[in-house]
């Protein structure tokens, strides 16, 4: 325990912090701009295809060894083997921008934490820590992205330690992710990070009505979540028993994107799709929503295409919330609020994290409904999330167990 208590040690979490958040204002800072670029100029969807390209010859060039991204860090918290490599925060960062810029719909928050983690490690060069002490910064490195990113200090403590394994909780990290995850948030509220409006939730702290919907809309949530995390999968080995050469895989993606694009007719679909997200808290989305931004996701994500897929899945879940609500007869927002928590909580396995982020982001009146929906999810999205080095196990036992003995960890 005096390791984690030291100065050096506080120091490490507090610089890993630093780095975090920095690179996160950075990347948001572009991301906006990049955004704004392409909604000013619609034409730059023509081009996405070369710029899949261009993304694939970059990661093939110079990134064969950092294309794993977030599992690539998960391999290292697992079994640490060597320093990963500096240039992952440059590459995504720059590959996330193009992708924006041309229209992909990927999301912003997967390349944060991985630029935060690649950061956070190279602070080993620097300082001689034990294998041990490597893995708590990495994890801190990642929920301090994951912070600064969405501007949620307590998601971002947690998110990093519930990530690694599911079901689990890796606390002997606390301290590291409590130091970096709120100095990342200083750091990025310092340097005016752009964070997203969101209106809060306008339901009562208890409702009964709320809570039967948040229970049902958790298992669509949840069975959204499986649906996209296979499909992903799916167009990824697709790709990998069709095309040998990598830089083909997103440029035909990106033609595919296009061909979505040119189909529908709108650019509703493209990018982040913050302003969809902000409409479904307000007013009924159509079902249409999820299923259409599902698509483009997959097929961008899982061609190549650099970002992640937090706010895709963000855009899925307060859509299909909205839906809900909207054919439940629901009044207030607290469904939408839910779907913006659970359906990543069911992709990624981390329900904890996203009922804290649902808390910071639309208050308190959301915490059981977003509890509820967000668990739900977790225990039906099956037993593959996202990444496939994220270590799994039986949900149901785990979560039983773990009332069983009062705790959750």
């Amino acid at each position: 325990m005096k390791r984690r208590f030291s100065f050096r040690w506080i120091l490490l979490s507090a610089l890993a912090g630093i780095l975090a958040g920095a690179s996160s204002s950075l990347f948001l800072i572009l991301i906006d701009a990049a955004t704004s670029a392409r909604e000013l100029r619609p034409g730059l969807i023509w081009f996405l295809p070369a710029a899949g390209f261009f993304i694939g010859w970059i990661y093939h060039r110079y990134g064969r060894d950092i294309a794993p991204g977030t599992n690539l860090v998960l391999d290292e918290i697992h079994d640490p083997k060597k320093i990963i490599p500096v240039r992952m925060a440059p590459l995504i960062l720059v590959t996330t921008v193009l992708t924006h810029l041309f229209g992909g719909s990927v999301g912003r928050e997967g390349t944060a934490v991985q630029m935060s983690a690649s950061l956070a490690d190279q602070l080993t060069r620097f300082f001689r820590v034990s294998a041990e002490e490597r893995r708590s910064l990495l994890v801190a490195g990642a929920g301090a992205g994951f912070s600064a990113a969405i501007g949620a200090p307590w998601a971002g403590v947690v998110f990093g330690m519930e990530l690694i394994e599911v079901g689990r909780l890796r606390v002997a990290a606390w301290l590291e992710c409590l130091i970096a995850a709120f100095v990342a948030y200083g750091v990025a509220r310092l340097l005016g990070a752009p964070h997203s409006f969101l209106p809060p939730v306008t339901s009562s702290w208890f409702d009964g009505p709320t809570l039967l919907a948040a229970a049902a809309g958790g298992v669509l949530f949840g069975l959204t979540a499986r649906l996209f995390c296979r499909l992903t999968h799916a167009v990824e080995w697709g790709q990998e028993r069709l095309i040998s050469w990598s830089p083909l895989k997103p440029m035909l993606g990106g033609f595919l994107v296009l061909g979505l694009f040119l189909l529908l007719g709108t650019d509703r679909y493209l990018g982040l799709g913050i302003p969809v997200i902000q409409q479904a808290l307000q007013q009924a989305a159509p079902w249409t929503d999820p299923l259409w931004k599902g698509l483009f996701t997959v097929l961008s994500v899982g061609s190549g295409f650099k970002g992640g897929e937090f706010v895709p899945l963000v855009f899925m879940g307060t859509t299909l919330g909205s839906a809900l609500a909207g054919a439940f007869a629901l009044s207030g927002n607290a469904l939408a609020a839910s779907g913006f928590a659970a359906v990543f909580a069911g992709a990624a396995n981390t329900p904890i994290a996203c009922t804290l982020m649902a808390i910071e982001i639309f208050g308190w009146p959301v915490a059981l409904p977003a509890a509820v929906a967000c668990f739900m999810s977790y225990l039906c999205s099956g037993p593959e999330g996202l990444y496939r080095s994220q270590r799994t196990g039986p949900k149901h036992e785990r979560l039983l167990a773990a009332f069983r003995r009062r705790r959750i960890f």
